[in-house]
């Protein structure tokens, strides 16, 4: 535990000092401010920040997370020739990059509500969940990130499977989900939707978003569906179980991949 705290120390100050960090705080903030200022107010500056959270924050965690390890190759091959576990190395290393991407988002997303946004009413519960789910999809897809390069010995295949990876669950597993509900409208799908809607975190956070602001009748039926099961008590913390197993179970999988590997 010495290790990965000596190491997450040395990260953070590495990436603290990082222009990707700062540039992405400062993009999120900026992004965020013109939305308060020119977009109609908070409720709406949060529904046009949905998509951001959840396209644009998977696809930064991702290659950001990817390109850190491939980069970070040498700096681990020292630190293994000196008598140090790989499992405090790993976690320092995985919060060294996870903890700075989380903190760049919730800042950048949450200050500038802070300011110009805080005196809306009924907009603490959207914007907590907002940054909630932000943070939680920068954890599972920077443990996805790191699973990647770990499986990869080869930076441009393991970039490229982390941008397929970003596609196939940003878009092409919407049209799967219409699909299934396309070729089997003549079944009761409600369990099965709510079953495949927790295999991918995007699509997760996109219900509990949309659930959280009202506008899950606009998802016709499988809005019905997921209001009836995502808006209980028992949903929501299925759900939010979700999203912790999906950065638990790739972490997991990474630190037993980052033990066995040989450098």
């Amino acid at each position: 535990m010495t290790v990965a705290i000596k190491v997450l120390k040395h990260e953070l100050n590495n990436l603290g000092r990082s222009r990707w960090i700062l540039g992405y705080g400062l993009f999120l903030f900026a992004l965020t401010d013109a939305l308060l200022r020119f977009g109609g107010g908070g409720p709406r500056a949060i529904v046009s920040l949905l998509n951001v959270v959840l396209i644009f924050v998977p696809l930064v965690s991702l290659v950001f997370g990817t390109m850190y390890l491939y980069r970070s190759r040498e700096f681990i091959e020292l630190l293994l020739a000196q008598p140090v576990g790989r499992g405090g190395l790993f976690l320092g290393l995985y919060g060294g990059l996870a903890l700075p991407l989380a903190a760049a988002f919730v800042i950048g997303v949450g200050l500038p509500f802070i300011w110009g946004g805080s005196g809306e009413g009924g907009l603490a519960g959207p914007l907590l969940m907002l940054l909630t789910v932000g943070a939680l999809l920068t954890l599972a897809f920077a443990a996805l990130a790191f699973l990647i390069s770990l499986l990869f010995d080869d930076r441009a295949t393991g970039l490229g499977f982390a941008l397929l990876l970003w596609l196939g669950a940003t878009a092409l597993y919407d049209a799967f989900l219409l699909f299934v509900v396309t070729a089997f409208a003549d079944y009761r799908l409600e369990t099965p939707l709510i079953g495949l809607s927790l295999l991918n975190p995007v699509d997760l956070g996109r219900v509990l978003l949309i659930l959280q602001l009202d506008t899950a009748a606009l998802m016709g039926y499988t809005g019905a569906v997921f209001e009836r099961f995502f808006g209980s008590i028992l949903g929501v913390t299925i759900a939010a179980l979700a999203l912790v197993t999906w950065t638990v179970l790739p972490f997991g999988l990474g630190f037993a991949r980052f033990r066995a590997k040989d450098f």
